[in-house]
C-alpha cells in the first residue's frame, strides 16, 4: 500500500490538495459534537453545501452503507468520504482526524476526573455548545429530509422508521433491511417513487466529476486487493489482542480490555446508542471497573467533546487501568488503557470502509439495488429525527422516565425537569441559523460565551 502515491495521484482528478483536505478535514473534526445526528449534520454542510466535494445522491449512498456497518457511522463515512478523494491516505487521514479531537479531549478530561473526582466546570463550558448543535442537528434533519423524502411513500418509509425505533425500539439492522427490501421491490415492479434520491450527475461535486466517467483504480473493486487489505487491518486489530492473552492470560486487565473492546467492535449496529447500555452493564456489574455514576460522568465527557460518542469507552479504558495498573504507575496504566480501547474500537472501521467500499461504489449503477438504498435513505432521515430527538431529550429536560409497556419502549420526558437555560439557548441558536443565516461558527461561539456567560452568574 503506497501512501506517497495515494498522495501524489489522486488529487489530479479533482483538484482538491491533500493539504486542503487535512484543513478541512481537521475543521470537520473539531465541529463533530452532537453524536451522530450531529455529525452527520457537520459534514453534510461542510462537505456537500459548502465546499461541493460530494454531491447529495453520492454523499446519502455512502452513508446507507456506513449506517449498516458496526462502529459509529459517522466516522466510517469521513473515511469513506476521504478513501473516495484521496485513496488509502486520504481515507486515513480522515477518519483519523475525525477521532483525534475526541482522544486528546477525553484523555485530558480523564487525568481530570482521576485526580479530582469531577469535571463539572469543563461540561459547564460546553453546555451552550450543546444547545447550539442541538439546532444544527434539527437543520440538517430538515435539509436531508427535503433532499431525500420527495414523495409520500418515502415520507411514510421515513414515519416508519422512526415511530418503530423511537417508540417500540426495534432494531436499527431490521428498520434498515426492511427499508432495503420495500425499496428493492418497489424499483424492480418499475415505481418511480423509487427511483433514487439525488443519485443523478454531480452538480459538479469535485468527487462526482472525477468519478464519472473513467472510474479510477482504488475505486474498482479487486478481490486480490481485498484480501491483502482485509488480512492488512485484520493482523492491525487482532495481533495485540492475541499478544496480550498469550503475554499476560486473561485475567489481566490489558487483557480483559483488548478483548471486551474488541466484541463490541463487531455489535455496535445503530451507533453507540444502542449498545452503551450494554457496556455500562459490563464495565459496571461484571468487570467492576467502574461506578454507576463514574459511567454517567463519562457519557457526558463524551457527549461534551467532539467525536463519536462511542468514545466514552477510551474514558471506561481509562478507569480500569486506574483501578488496576498491573505494577505500572496508574496514569501510565489508565493511558495506556485508554489508548488501546480505543485502538480495538476504530481499526476495525478502517476494515469495513477500505475492503467494502470499492464493492459498494460498483453497486451505484443497479437500478434495483438504487431502488433500496432510496428507500433506506428515506429510513435513515427517520433514524437520524430519532438520534435527534433523544439528544434533545437528554439537553432540555433534566429527568426522563422510561416507558416499558408491551410493545412500547421509549423514554418520555419529566416535563417539570426541563431545563430553560437550554431551551432558551437552542431556541437562540435555531433562530439565528434558521431565521437570520448566520454561520455554524459563529452560532457555535455565540452559545458557547452565552454557556460561560450563564456559568459565570451562576444560572447553570
Amino acid at each position: 500500500m503506497d501512501v506517497r502515491a495515494d498522495q501524489a495521484g489522486a488529487g489530479a482528478g479533482h483538484g482538491i490538495s491533500f493539504n486542503e483536505a487535512f484543513r478541512v478535514w481537521l475543521r470537520v473534526a473539531c465541529l463533530s459534537f452532537g453524536g451522530p445526528a450531529g455529525q452527520i449534520a457537520v459534514m453534510h454542510r461542510i462537505l456537500v453545501e459548502e465546499k461541493k466535494w460530494i454531491s447529495e445522491g453520492r454523499f446519502l449512498h455512502a452513508l446507507n452503507y456506513c449506517m449498516l456497518l458496526p462502529g459509529p457511522e459517522a466516522q466510517q463515512l469521513a473515511t469513506y468520504v476521504g478513501w473516495l478523494m484521496h485513496r488509502t491516505a486520504g481515507g486515513l487521514m480522515a477518519g483519523g482526524l475525525f477521532i483525534l479531537p475526541g482522544i486528546i479531549a477525553i484523555m485530558g478530561l480523564s487525568y481530570i476526573y482521576a485526580a479530582f473526582g469531577n469535571v463539572s466546570f469543563v461540561e459547564a463550558l460546553f453546555f451552550g455548545l450543546k444547545a447550539a448543535v442541538l439546532a444544527i442537528v434539527v437543520e440538517a434533519v430538515v435539509r436531508v429530509g427535503k433532499r431525500a423524502l420527495k414523495n409520500r411513500i418515502m415520507i411514510a418509509l421515513a414515519a416508519a422508521a422512526f415511530v418503530a425505533i423511537f417508540f417500540f425500539a426495534v432494531p436499527f439492522p431490521i428498520i434498515i433491511i426492511a427499508a432495503g427490501l420495500i425499496g428493492y421491490a418497489g424499483a424492480r415492479s418499475g415505481r418511480p417513487e423509487f427511483a433514487p434520491a439525488g443519485h443523478g450527475h454531480g452538480g459538479g461535486a469535485a468527487i462526482d466529476s472525477m468519478l464519472g466517467e473513467a472510474v479510477p483504480d482504488h475505486v474498482r473493486p479487486d478481490t486480490a486487493r481485498a484480501i491483502r487489505v482485509g488480512a492488512l487491518w485484520l493482523a492491525l486489530w487482532l495481533v495485540p489482542v492475541v499478544a496480550l492473552l498469550i503475554a499476560f492470560g486473561q485475567a489481566n486487565v490489558f487483557s480483559q480490555i483488548a478483548l471486551f473492546f474488541s466484541k463490541m467492535a463487531l455489535v455496535t449496529f445503530g451507533g453507540a446508542y444502542a449498545v452503551l447500555a450494554y457496556v455500562a452493564q459490563q464495565a459496571v456489574e461484571h468487570y467492576h471497573w467502574l461506578k454507576p455514576h463514574e459511567m454517567l460522568d463519562g457519557l457526558g465527557m463524551a457527549e461534551t467533546t467532539p467525536g463519536p460518542l462511542i468514545m466514552v469507552l477510551q474514558f471506561v479504558g481509562f478507569m480500569a487501568a486506574y483501578r488496576d495498573p498491573s505494577g505500572l504507575s496508574p496514569m501510565l496504566a489508565a493511558t495506556l488503557g485508554g489508548l488501546l480501547a480505543t485502538w480495538v474500537t476504530f481499526t476495525p472501521c478502517f476494515l469495513w470502509i477500505f475492503v467494502g467500499a470499492p464493492y459498494i461504489e460498483r453497486l451505484r449503477g443497479n437500478a434495483g439495488l438504487a431502488g433500496a438504498l432510496s428507500a433506506i435513505t428515506a429510513a435513515v432521515v427517520g433514524v437520524i429525527l430519532n438520534l435527534s430527538i433523544w439528544f434533545a431529550l437528554h439537553i432540555l429536560f433534566r429527568e426522563t422516565v422510561p416507558v416499558h409497556a408491551f410493545p412500547l419502549n421509549f423514554d418520555m420526558p419529566v416535563l417539570r425537569s426541563v431545563d430553560v437555560p437550554a431551551l432558551v439557548l437552542a431556541i437562540a441558536a435555531a433562530t439565528a441559523i434558521f431565521r437570520f443565516k448566520l454561520g455554524m461558527l459563529t452560532v457555535l461561539a455565540g452559545s458557547c460565551a452565552a454557556g460561560v456567560a450563564l456559568r459565570m452568574a451562576g444560572v447553570i
